[in-house]
């Protein structure tokens, strides 16, 4: 009876602590981790005025996007933010005033409070500039410029004292007026350390401000911005301060949101939705809509070529002299139906922010150029025609690996 009472102690202490692990596994599993210098928009509850605040003062900002991790909501919309005043300096008649920030706090809507560590930031362009162009200043809001009653700035140095920022400003601060942001007023926070948070739901594939942490698309992305020219690093794929900042260039030059955040939608631009570790080799589910636009063009261009070969008018009027076989035709059917695939598939990932249906778009329009090259194999095209579509394949094998 001992020995059952001992045996069965043994069994439920071993079951507790399969529990146990199995709860960590799972809360492990169940958090992502927005890496340092991802930037989240805010707006502010209560009105900033360098006349009035006072250096510890702290304000509430609400959270402006949800915003996911790999397609996981981490913070959603409605979320708060607290900020803290940590430098004023009311303006003078010659010198305009200056508040230094940071951001303390996450609260989400749940009530689930983190600790955090941020800093302001800026995504107007030439704000933003001016701010990467020295990655240690301290970054300020400074009166008497911008439409919002305050301009964001980098001065000095983040070792350096806080009066230091006034003499780092210089002529910013010839205006002599004070800082004052009214409530609603958007601002931008940047992570200064890495913030895991629980998720909630299921991933999203389709989330436009999910930020992607997954290192092979960070690859993916680097290779595209080297190709580009706005990257000269190594693509480590980390999220590093070179990496931010040639997004944050990519970004501003192609209109989107500067924040330095590789999200969804600036991987879309970039053409890198999804990407395939294997050596050096980054495998594309879509085309950029640039990239989309030369394809339809070329592939307009080459149905007309080979619909001039075969002297058919654009009416559709056949030459009454020629002899017409159907391997030909049946050519020219398929490169006219691959136009107005590569059409549709422009307008799609132009427009659709639905990642699995972009992919899906794609495999559907390498289909239709299958359908091209067994038409080639029977026909007989000018090789004017045979060389063009030989030129127009490598951009499709760019989102299908499968596809020579």
């Amino acid at each position: 009876m001992r020995y059952d009472g001992i045996r069965n102690l043994r069994r439920t202490s071993m079951a507790a602590i399969l529990s146990m692990l199995t709860v960590q596994t799972v809360a492990a599993q169940a958090r992502r981790v927005l890496p340092d210098g991802t930037v989240i928009l805010v707006s502010t509850r209560q009105a900033l005025e360098s006349q009035s605040v006072r250096a510890g003062q702290t304000f509430d900002t609400d959270v402006i996007d949800t915003l996911a991790v790999d397609g996981y909501t981490v913070v959603p919309a409605g979320s708060r933010i607290r900020g803290v005043v940590s430098y004023v300096q009311p303006a003078t008649r010659s010198r305009s005033g200056v508040i230094e920030v940071s951001f303390d706090r996450m609260t989400l809507t749940d009530g689930a409070t983190y600790s955090m560590s941020g800093k302001l930031t800026s995504t107007d362009s030439a704000e933003r500039r001016q701010i990467e162009s020295n990655a240690n200043a301290r970054v300020v809001l400074v009166g008497g410029r911008g439409g919002l009653g305050a301009a964001i700035a980098g001065a000095g140095s983040a070792s350096s004292p806080a009066s230091g920022i006034l003499s780092a400003l210089g002529t910013m601060l010839s205006e002599g007026r004070d800082v004052s942001l009214p409530a609603g007023s958007r601002l931008a926070v940047q992570l200064r350390e890495p913030l895991a948070l629980r998720v909630r739901g299921i991933a999203r594939a389709n989330d436009a401000n999910s930020v992607i942490t997954a290192g092979d698309r960070i690859r993916a992305a680097q290779r595209e911005l080297t190709r580009l020219s706005y990257y000269r690093g190594a693509a480590n794929g980390q999220l590093d301060d070179a990496t931010q900042r040639a997004l944050v260039e990519y970004q501003i030059d192609k209109g989107l949101v500067a924040t330095g955040n590789l999200d969804w939608r600036t991987a879309r631009s970039l053409g890198v939705l999804t990407s395939v570790s294997g050596g050096e080799v980054a495998t594309k589910t879509a085309l950029t809509p640039e990239e989309a636009a030369s394809l339809r063009r070329t592939a307009q261009a080459l149905a007309a070529r080979d619909r001039s070969d075969l002297g058919i008018t654009a009416s559709g009027r056949m030459d009454s002299r020629r002899t017409y076989s159907s391997s030909d035709l049946d050519l020219w059917f398929a490169l006219s139906a691959f136009a107005d695939n590569a059409s549709v598939y422009e307008q799609i990932v132009s427009n659709s922010e639905n990642v699995d249906g972009t992919a899906a778009a794609g495999r559907a329009l390498v289909t239709a150029a299958r359908r091209v090259d067994a038409a080639m194999t029977q026909a007989s095209p000018s090789n004017q025609v045979r060389s063009a579509w030989a030129t127009t394949r490598p951009q499709l094998a760019l989102i299908a690996s499968d596809y020579r």
